[in-house]
């Protein structure tokens, strides 16, 4: 099990976003969160927007810095991803 953490690209509010997942438990995820001061506000279906601020504290309490991409794969291997449409079902 591993915690993950993209790049801070993601522009809103004025600042740059990254994402935090788990690969493998969404408990983690938001014990994780919890842990590291990010507020459950910022949590998302499948993940936490965490700003760019966060992102060094966050790979140096544990998470493991990767890609976008790769990222994105190990949420979809995990079964935790929220797909587009299932998104746009729950609006």
């Amino acid at each position: 099990m591993a915690i993950l953490i993209d790049d801070p690209r993601w522009p809103a509010h004025g600042r740059l976003w990254a994402h935090l997942v788990s690969d493998a438990d969404l408990d983690e995820l938001h014990a994780f969160a919890a842990a590291n001061g990010i507020p459950r506000r910022g949590f998302d279906r499948d993940h936490y927007d965490v700003p760019d601020h966060a992102h060094a504290r966050l790979i140096a309490a544990g998470a493991q810095h990767v890609d976008g991409h790769e990222l994105v794969r190990r949420l979809i291997a995990s079964g935790l991803r929220v797909t587009a449409k299932e998104r746009r079902a729950g609006r």
